[in-house]
């Protein structure tokens, strides 16, 4: 697919900066791929429960962002720096406390990560980062890749363990585009009420508008509710520069999908009931692990997913799908080419510019249904 294909025109005062007041408070826009392209309805994210059917399997991600930015100065210099935690290299001791869930006595002190940093001059190995205020965490930088990111070994001099430093002075990861720092509130609201497991530098987008309210209700329309593990990287945010997007180096994300989503998307084909993946991150695990043996179904699996879905890929396993207005020239607006047809998703989001929707990660959502049109 060629670059260009995936740029359109957006308003900058339709970016949403904050979420609405109400989790559940957004827009909707519903699309039915049965329909000729350019048709669409306007309804309220609150009342999903009326376009969801009975019996359906909603699929979430439950993955947990991290406090990942982290501010200080560089020892001896004074020079202000920003690190941004990318992933572990260490693996967390058996008993250790899950980032967020405070400090045990088996926790590590000192963890080796991946990380991006930024200051008015390059940071070159040796250097010795103080992060956050009165000493909470020091890093030390081990190694510089050639494309700049940083192997650093984080200690927490305070007597915390690591994890629960960075949860403790942590700042929530907001994606650029939101033109602000993060606040006490974000560090609710850029979180989805699944959030389980630590690792996301950025939110599953489209699960943040699930409310404990409508997620009861889709429960009593006879809705089951099941969770995958993708844990959102980076790489998410990176723009499409190649001319041709099968040249675009896509990154790598964990996932896992655990025995009882495999079993339960089994019942669900049993019983006729679609799949409904609440976002990309949940389609990207799915079909990673999609059964190549058994259509439909899929394995439980762990591992790193590098899946990259554009226009011309065969679904499996996902029938619906809940997701946010993404970005122009981003692998998540190719997947949803993919999946609704690019026609028919350009006219969806020049009906949402019209009708003053908001967009991408606090922004309003659509909701794709429906089979493909002969």
């Amino acid at each position: 697919m060629r670059c260009e294909l995936l740029d359109y025109e957006l308003p900058e005062a339709l970016i949403a900066s904050r979420p609405p007041e109400e989790r559940d408070g957004a827009r909707l826009l519903l699309i039915d791929r049965g329909r000729r392209a350019g048709e669409v309805e306007h309804a309220a994210i609150r009342d999903l429960d009326r376009y969801i059917d009975r019996g359906a399997l909603v699929i979430v991600n439950d993955t947990k962002v991290v406090p990942a930015r982290l501010f200080g100065r560089k020892r001896g210099t004074g020079g202000q720096v920003e690190l941004f935690l990318l992933h572990r290299l260490d693996e967390a001791p058996a008993g250790a406390e899950d980032l967020g869930r405070g400090p045990q006595e088996s926790a590590p002190r000192s963890e080796r990560w991946r990380a991006m940093g930024r200051a008015s001059k390059p940071i070159r190995p040796g250097s010795v980062l103080d992060l956050e205020r009165e000493g909470a965490l020091v890093a030390e930088v081990l190694e510089r890749a050639e494309d700049g990111v940083l192997t650093v070994q984080l200690s927490s001099p305070a007597g915390l363990s690591v994890a629960a430093a960075i949860d403790a002075y942590g700042h929530v990861p907001l994606p650029p585009y939101l033109g602000r720092g993060d606040d006490a509130s974000d560090r609710e609201r850029y979180q989805t009420i699944f959030a389980r497991v630590p690792g996301a530098v950025a939110a599953p987008t489209a699960g943040l508008h699930l409310s404990p309210g409508l997620v009861e209700r889709l429960r009593a329309n006879g809705v089951e509710i099941a969770s995958v593990t993708l844990h959102v990287g980076l790489g998410t945010f990176q723009p499409v520069t190649a001319d041709d997007l099968d040249l675009h180096p896509m990154h790598a994300e964990v996932y896992s999908i655990p025995d009882a989503t495999a079993v339960a998307v089994a019942a669900a084909r049993e019983r006729g009931a679609p799949v409904i993946a609440i976002g990309t991150t949940v389609v990207r695990a799915l079909e990673t692990a999609a059964d190549p043996a058994r259509i439909g179904l899929v394995r439980a699996q762990s591992g790193e997913t590098r899946l990259l879905i554009q226009p011309g890929y065969r679904f499996r396993v996902v029938d619906a799908l809940l997701t946010n207005f993404h970005l122009p020239r981003s692998t998540l607006l190719a997947l949803v080419f993919a999946f609704a047809g690019r026609e028919r998703t350009l006219l969806a989001y020049r009906a949402a510019i019209d009708a003053g929707y908001r967009f991408y990660s606090y922004g309003d959502a659509m909701l794709i249904r429906g089979a493909d049109a002969p």
